[in-house]
């Protein structure tokens, strides 16, 4: 199994540790690397295991899964994991937090297996997981927020610096389009999107695209209910 994915578990409900930890095992193409019942062990567990994807619930004890997520991604060593959050419709702030802190995407705890197992390829390839429905809806409380200094507002420097390409490839990262659905909008190839992307990423200081979802929600790029169509 030297190519399957390599998986670490962060729950503090055991049953719910062991029927992930079950499905995970079916699944030819991964193996479970440890377990954990608490936002630390899963952080000292990432670092000894060095997993490709964390699947991370966000309420547990002594640390929970928010901190947890924040210090794996801002650990230089740590910079392949991956973070899966699994949360619940009423945890809509946590998971905002969640993306802030650099989780890859998340995921609802009552999910079909397929789906879960889906959800980790996903992570785990280095994509985002993110449906442009529920991430409006759960982004759409930030508007109702101050903005932060990370992100700023559509006048603040960073957003502004970007060119108009920039903010129209922002726009449609934000709204869940893959590099390859961008290039076909914007009459680009599938690299010069990822390019854009990338670029884009480095100039906002974001770790993934998750992050540039939440910034361009954040920066007013997109307002919930607004024609999905590219500006």
């Amino acid at each position: 199994m030297g190519d399957a994915l390599r998986v670490l578990l962060a729950d503090d409900q055991h049953l719910v540790r062991s029927a992930f930890a079950m499905l995970v095992a079916s699944a030819a193409d991964m193996e479970v690397v440890g377990e954990a019942a608490d936002g630390r062990a899963a952080l000292e567990l990432a670092r000894e295991c060095r997993p490709d994807v964390v699947v991370m619930d966000i309420r547990m004890p002594i640390l929970d899964g928010i901190e947890a997520t924040r210090l794996i991604a801002a650990d230089p060593e740590l910079s392949r994991v991956r973070v899966l959050v699994l949360t619940t419709y009423e945890d809509d702030e946590n998971v905002l937090a969640a993306l802030r802190a650099g989780a890859g995407g998340f995921l609802v705890k009552d999910t079909r297996p397929a789906e879960l197992l889906a959800a980790i390829r996903t992570i785990g390839a280095g994509e985002a997981l993110l449906s442009p429905g529920p991430t409006a809806r759960l982004i759409s409380r930030v508007l109702r927020m101050p903005a932060t200094a990370s992100t700023g507002t559509p006048g603040s420097p960073r957003v502004a610096d970007l060119s108009a390409r920039e903010r129209e490839v922002l726009t449609l990262v934000g709204r869940g389009l893959t590099n390859a659905e961008i290039g076909t909008l914007l009459g680009l190839s599938p690299l010069t999107a990822k390019t854009h992307v990338s670029r884009i990423m480095a100039r906002l200081g974001a770790r993934d695209r998750p992050q540039l979802v939440v910034i361009a929600y954040e920066s007013g790029l997109i307002v919930p209910g607004d024609d999905p169509s590219p500006t």
